[in-house]
């Protein structure tokens, strides 16, 4: 059975894919008639309710603004501080019949008073909402106020500061019409003309009051939604759902709207939501919420203000598409599935030539089969193909050779092309455990070159160069096979000897090594060394001063070292003294009186011995033991050798 080929399911897929798209657009386009009427009024609904926040927000500056007004007159400040709201007063009357006009003039205020900061904050003049009318209060009927937030709050503020009180029910007594209704309170001090603070002008106003009257322009079905910042409902189109904190019974907009929860936590300034996206949140309504400050005392205070619009008003204006649909479904259908053989014919088989490319990059004939010399894309494809080619394979050998030139030089000299140090210890490493594995010796040899500081000085570090590099070469002609040599650093090179004849073997190499011509050299040997009593003259082939420094003692696993210590530069003046300045250095570092301690250190601790023979230093066998304590005192050796002494420095025995 013959199985479909990539352009049958290709034209198959497109036809199919037209029919679909086609088929489903009559849908979508119904459903994003739907979706874009509802997002319409979602913005014209969140217009409406930044509107009527900036109508909210003007009308309590309007009131702040009267109760500034009030506390600035002079005649405020007067009857503050002569007047106790006791017995007749002319001027308590005129500045009664001022407040009285503020209350005639403004049907939202419930209530409008004069407290005085004395007396315990009894109010001087006051007036009530009762029905439609101001009513003021007797001086009988004036109460003292100093307990409560919004007169110690205000009594608080700077000169035309205005105190705005949380949004609450009022529950004080004989305050007529305002008792039990949602108040607003604003609050601003009166001062003297010293500048203390002697009173306060307090104005309730009626919430919901307030809200109708700015409502006035909102068209008809709207509802009003407002919470304050820990979400309780204070209006609601449904008054038991409000003020529930005064019941004992939270009602929040969070669970009413779990929408809301960002602006409650400050992280967005406004909400939408609808019925058509969101049925369980916001069943048959459109909703918009903003986040807006409220008060100036604190400023993470604010208010959540929302409007609805119902759902059916919203999708009254959608009609239905049936006939464009379906012409529209059927006329789309019959494009694509011609559409579909002719792209499918294009497409598959210059995409059956990259496949065959790709799967054989680095083969040279597929990149021949490549419609290089093409236009259009195609032949801009294939040319990329042939380019990357070449460049992936000229970078891969590029950094093919770069890196092992970087493992070449992290593990040898680079003057020399002998192993550095790193290597060494690695290789002696390795030497230890198999000659501890195999039961044999090893054999460790410095070699320090003489006088090769002069050869700089003379003749240039070019020739320092090219002399360490003929020494190097002339080490490797002396070593065997199975040997190493390589570079600690400066003039001082090390071999390691292994192999079961490794003791027999060292002093014969030592020996080709100082038999070398045209340079001179120091070998000196890691090996078992024991101390000899009394100490000898001559140490390491070099007079030894007496020590100058206390004498230390080093057990490096069964191979004991005794050395003595003393000043690089005092070895170095006795040796060579350069100058009359170094000379004189030199002779007080070294001629000074030895102490009582000093003679009998230097007396009862003898020096490193490496017994002469022939004027050159007898070679020893290396224990694998002492083996590895040299190892170890390689990895110090470049940080100590400045401050150790020649003969300890040449033995790296510390």
């Amino acid at each position: 059975m013959m199985r479909p080929g990539l352009t049958f399911k290709l034209s198959l897929l497109l036809a199919c894919i037209g029919v679909v798209a086609s088929g489903a657009t009559g849908f979508y386009a119904y459903h994003a008639n739907r979706t874009m009427l509802v997002h319409e009024a979602e913005q014209n609904l969140l217009t409406s309710t930044e509107l009527l926040g900036q109508r909210f927000s003007v009308a309590i500056n309007d009131v702040a603004a009267d109760a500034k007004v009030l506390a600035a007159l002079p005649s405020s400040a007067r009857v503050v501080q002569s007047d106790d709201g006791s017995g007749a007063n002319d001027s308590r009357e005129r500045l009664a019949r001022v407040f009285g006009s503020f209350m005639a003039n403004h049907p939202e205020y419930l209530q409008i008073r004069l407290i005085s900061r004395e007396h315990y904050g009894r109010e001087l003049i006051r007036f009530d909402r009762n029905a439609q009318s101001a009513v003021r209060v007797e001086a009988s009927g004036l109460q003292e106020k100093g307990q409560f937030p919004y007169v110690f709050d205000t009594l608080a503020l700077p000169p035309r500061g205005i105190y705005i009180s949380p949004i609450t029910v009022n529950h004080e007594h004989g305050a007529h019409s305002a008792e039990g209704k949602p108040t607003l309170r604003l609050g601003t001090p009166v001062f003297a003309p010293d500048g203390s603070v002697i009173g306060v002008v307090v104005i309730d106003v009626d919430l919901a009051s307030l809200l109708k009257v700015l409502q006035v322009d909102l068209p008809p079905g709207y509802q009003v939604y407002l919470a304050n910042e820990w979400g309780d409902f204070l209006i609601h189109p449904d008054a038991a759902q409000t003020f529930g904190f005064d019941r004992g019974r939270r009602i929040l907009m969070q669970d009413s709207f779990p929408a809301t929860v960002p602006l409650f936590e400050q992280s967005k300034n406004n909400v939408l939501m609808n019925g058509l996206m969101r049925p369980n949140q916001a069943a048959d309504h459109v909703l918009a919420f903003i986040r807006m400050p409220f008060g100036v005392a604190d400023g993470n205070r604010f208010i959540v203000l929302g409007l609805a619009k119902p759902l059916a008003d919203v999708l009254a204006g959608a009609t239905l598409l049936g006939d464009s649909i379906v012409r529209m479904v059927l006329i789309s259908s019959v494009l694509a599935f011609l559409l579909a053989i002719v792209f499918a014919r294009a497409l598959t088989q210059p995409l059956h030539m990259l496949a065959h490319a790709a799967t054989h990059f680095f083969a040279d004939h597929t990149m021949g089969a490549l419609p290089l010399r093409r236009t259009d894309e195609i032949g801009v494809l294939a040319r990329c193909f042939d380019r990357m080619r070449r460049d992936i394979r000229s970078q891969l050998d590029v950094l093919h050779t770069k890196q092992h030139e970087l493992v070449h030089l992290a593990s040898h000299d680079a003057l020399t092309g002998l192993p550095n140090r790193m290597m060494f210890a690695d290789r002696l490493e390795a030497a230890i455990r198999e000659a501890s594995a195999a039961g044999e010796r090893l054999a460790v040899l410095f070699v320090d070159l003489d006088r090769f500081k002069q050869i700089n000085d003379q003749y240039g570090h070019a020739v320092g160069d090219r002399v360490l590099a003929t020494v190097a070469r002339r080490l490797q002609a002396v070593l065997s096979e199975g040997d190493m040599v390589a570079r600690l650093g400066g003039d001082e090179f090390i071999v390691l000897i292994k192999g079961a004849l490794s003791s027999d073997a060292a002093p014969g190499i030592a020996i080709s090594i100082m038999g070398s011509r045209c340079w001179s050299a120091r070998v000196s040997v890691s090996a078992t060394i024991r101390p000899t009593a009394p100490p000898p003259k001559r140490c390491c082939s070099m007079p030894m001063p007496p020590c100058m420094l206390p004498n230390r003692a080093n057990t490096l696993r069964g191979c004991t070292i005794r050395t003595c210590s003393t000043r690089v530069r005092a070895a170095r003046a006795r040796r060579a003294p350069a100058s009359g300045t170094a000379r004189r250095t030199a002779n007080r570092q070294t001629t000074r009186t030895p102490s009582a301690s000093d003679r009998g250190s230097a007396t009862r601790t003898p020096c490193c011995e490496l017994a002469p023979s022939d004027g050159r230093q007898t070679v020893l066998s290396l224990t694998p033991s002492c083996a590895e304590a040299i190892q170890r005192g390689l990895r110090s050796y470049s940080r100590r050798a400045a401050s150790t002494p020649p003969c300890v420095a040449e033995s790296a025995l510390r």
